[in-house]
């Protein structure tokens, strides 16, 4: 089992500001924190950030006691929602680990929290110290040590990201002028992350074989499709045997990156995004990116993204063709979502109108084709024109923004360009910036498992 905790940088930045007041003390707060309850991964989302008034505290550059009245108030909500309690505090001494005095500090704490919740849970305390960096680990029943947090997740304009999950394996020479760019550290958190990628055809192939020889240390592949020979003008790694077969679209990107011997682990998911067991298993990845056509895969996608506190890539591509050899514009775009801002909703990218006809297509086809013909909803467009060249632009646009939210080499701050949308009929470049938080979706930033999943009934 690895252990992780998300927050926002809004979270992160409240959280800095309460424990580095500038007196040279420590101090503390505490954070309710939502839950992705994996087989395999178990990660913290947070939800509130709880300030301990530094006046009700023994506060001193080595230590701090503080009254436990914020945790009772805690322990109810977080027995009715099965949320998890995670303490932190400062080191403004610098003192990278926990010391003989937070021993004892969190078995005293834990061991309470676990015997008043009585579900077995893990929780969680951390560090943070001078510089930003954030250290920590898991505690479950007793009190007793679990293992270190493997990694540390601040999302917004940029990714902030520490982490203890070093890979057993060399990096290999293959990493060595991504190193000379980005520097080790980067090459490193590259190899920590899991990443999930929803919809591996023209853009999503692309995006795939970026990521896996940027050195991403596991890849989560997800797509329902099988090749098809009018896919091969536009999917990387296949050929006409795929599309004899009929292979599965992920199942085609999985052995093109097992045959790399690039040490990558890779899971391929030969299914729709749309169903409970790929909605956790994506949640339990550090990072997503959406490669769809459709706007139901996407707007579930942003969903959950928020729910689990995700750095959420989206990249979509648009080509208006006559079919007759005549093109009125090539045009795209990457989007880049941090949980409780924007969303593509929001953004207006698209409109619930649109989402709700996807789904009636997908779920009952009769119907959709009856109310199609009864005017009572827009048909969907399929069979769009699909050009490799502009596959690849837009599929390095976005990889080549979430390399800059890892390691910022932008001339401009990273927040003026929450979107990039450019047209290539124009040649020209539309950044924007961040704009106003999603109202529909701000409130459920690191809700986690909740029932039904997602507050989607169809996912229960």
């Amino acid at each position: 089992m690895k252990y992780a905790l998300r927050m926002t940088e809004a979270q992160r930045a409240a959280l800095r500001s309460h424990l580095f007041p500038g007196d040279g003390n420590e101090a503390a707060a505490l954070l309710l924190c939502g839950r992705r309850n994996g087989t395999d991964r178990h990660i913290f989302t947070v939800r509130r950030v709880v300030a301990i008034p530094h006046e009700l505290c023994d506060r001193r550059p080595d230590r701090i006691t503080w009254p436990t009245d914020y945790v009772d108030t805690l322990l109810q909500e977080a027995y009715r929602k099965g949320q998890a309690i995670v303490k932190a505090h400062s080191h403004p001494m610098d003192y990278r680990r926990f010391s003989s005095t937070d021993d004892q500090s969190d078995r005293t704490l834990f061991s309470s929290v676990t015997s008043l919740l009585d579900d077995d849970l893990p929780h969680a305390s951390v560090i943070m110290l001078p510089d930003g960096e954030m250290i920590g680990r898991v505690l479950g029943a007793d009190g007793k040590i679990l293992a270190p947090l493997a990694s540390i997740m601040a999302i917004g304009d940029e990714i902030r990201m520490w982490t203890t999950d070093c890979r057993s394996s060399a990096p290999g020479g293959f990493t060595m002028r991504h190193a000379q760019a980005f520097g080790s550290g980067t090459t490193e958190i590259l190899r920590s992350l899991s990443v999930a990628v929803i919809g591996c055809s023209g853009t999503g192939s692309i995006v795939v074989e970026q990521l896996a020889r940027l050195g991403v240390g596991r890849l989560l592949l997800v797509d329902p499709d099988t090749v098809e020979e009018k896919n091969l003008n536009r999917i990387l790694n296949t050929g006409k045997e795929d599309a004899y077969l009929s292979r599965p679209k992920v199942h085609a990107l999985a052995s093109a990156i097992a045959r790399m011997g690039l040490g990558q682990e890779v899971t391929p998911v030969h299914d729709n995004l749309i169903k409970p067991d790929i909605v956790r298993a994506v949640a339990e990845c550090d990072i997503v990116f959406g490669c769809m056509d459709g706007v139901e895969g996407r707007h579930m996608l942003n969903r959950l993204a928020t729910f689990y506190t995700m750095p959420y890539f989206d990249v979509g591509v648009r080509l208006d063709a006559d079919g007759k050899g005549g093109i009125n514009q090539i045009a795209g775009a990457a989007h880049y979502l941090q949980p409780g801002r924007s969303s593509l909703l929001s953004r207006g990218v698209y409109d619930m109108d649109r989402v709700n006809a996807e789904e009636i297509r997908r779920t009952n086809p009769e119907l959709y084709r009856r109310r199609i013909r009864e005017g009572y909803l827009r048909g969907v467009e399929e069979d769009r024109p699909a050009v490799i060249s502009v596959n690849m632009f837009f599929a390095a646009l976005v990889v080549n923004d979430f390399l800059a939210r890892l390691h910022p080499y932008r001339n401009q701050a990273n927040r003026d360009y929450a979107c990039i949308s450019a047209s290539l009929a124009e040649v020209q470049f539309y950044p924007e910036a961040e704009s106003a938080p999603c109202q529909i979706l701000e409130r459920h930033v690191g809700r986690g498992d909740v029932i039904p999943l997602l507050e989607r009934p169809a996912l229960s």
